[in-house]
């Protein structure tokens, strides 16, 4: 099929991008260029999707199927009113950040969304606001011709927050070097993580249904799917990172609150400690049912393969390079020694 990706020079993006030439699409990306290159076989139309008429330069093709990645609504309402005609059927990536209530744990798509954002620009104080504004501007106008996806946490190779790959990265260095590693005491807290590959694969999966017809044809392809992991555990996500590293040493647990005082982060970001959220009202983000998704043909891989494959990337990106998540070597001694004293 004829495939446009607004967007698809980025992680994301890039994986669809690249599985989609791989199942022989035609696909073409509407992008700057300027976040990395464009997948080998990909066509790209350059255009800045601030400036006004940025999609003129597709909108006069016909398109079997397309996929945003975008978080600003203006660009979504933009390509909605140019494309609405060119394009067959339009796959938006969401988030579950679109959801009004994120402490209701096993909650699935029938939750109640955040109200849409009324600005064209979104900051990451109003990410859920504007996904949600996002899924409304395509709903509108693409009707049973739309599907929003909406992951969680993704994971695996490429990921370049560093998140997903902290703990199994970090048991690989305490395996090298020695321990202890510090974590934070939240071992029954819930986490899901969908690898970045069994997210494309079900997310073009449905594309293609979509574009073959969607409900009309019995298949799926129309509505909205939470794309996130099987519901596991902090401490699982441990256990699972230790043995693929292969550290058998000390871990040593602190409390949230010590953590917090100490002013370390959490889940993302320079000097945290990724993928503990201490807030209540945030207990079930990584905690949604995943059931319509897995109905639809979503198939995950376990854990630990998961993170044998993000830790190969790791060791290639290199263990001790600077992280955009996780605790330096020495600010986790120096908290080693503190909660020690």
């Amino acid at each position: 099929m004829d495939l446009l990706i607004l967007g698809g020079t980025q992680w994301l993006g890039r994986s669809l991008a690249t599985e989609a030439v791989a199942r022989g699409h035609r696909v073409v990306c509407l992008a700057r260029g300027e976040s990395g290159e464009v997948a080998p076989g990909v066509e790209l139309v350059r255009a800045d999707r601030s400036s006004d008429n940025a999609s003129a330069a597709v909108a006069g093709r016909d398109w079997d199927a397309a996929i945003d990645v975008t978080r600003q609504p203006g660009y979504a309402r933009a390509a909605a009113a140019a494309l609405a005609d060119a394009v067959g059927h339009l796959t938006f990536i969401s988030s579950g950040n679109v959801y009004a209530s994120q402490n209701e744990p096993g909650a699935d798509e029938r939750a109640a969304l955040l109200p849409p954002l009324e600005a064209d620009e979104s900051t990451p104080e109003t990410y859920g606001e504007a996904k949600s504004a996002i899924e409304r501007a395509y709903g509108e106008v693409f009707g049973e011709r739309f599907l929003t996806i909406r992951p969680g946490l993704i994971a695996g190779p490429g990921d370049a927050s560093g998140r997903s790959g902290y703990w199994v990265a970090r048991a690989a260095r305490a395996a090298r070097d020695g321990g202890p590693v510090l974590v934070p005491d939240v071992l029954a807290d819930a986490v899901q993580a969908i690898h970045v590959d069994d997210l494309v694969r079900f997310t073009l999966d449905q594309a293609e249904r979509g574009a073959a017809g969607g409900v009309a044809a019995g298949a799926f392809g129309t509505g909205a799917y939470n794309a996130v992991g099987d519901r596991g555990t902090f401490g699982e996500v441990l256990e699972a990172a230790t043995a693929v590293a292969g550290y058998r040493g000390e871990l040593v647990a602190a409390s949230p609150g010590w953590l917090a005082d100490q002013g370390v982060a959490e889940w993302s970001g320079p000097e945290s400690l990724p993928l503990w959220i201490r807030d209540p009202e945030w207990r079930a983000f990584q905690d949604r049912s995943n059931a319509a998704a897995k109905a639809a043909g979503l198939v995950l891989r376990p854990i630990g393969q998961l993170l044998e494959e993000t830790l190969a990337w790791e060791r290639d990106q290199g263990l001790d390079r600077a992280r955009g998540a996780g605790l330096s070597a020495g600010r986790e001694r120096e908290l080693l020694a503190a909660l020690r004293s």
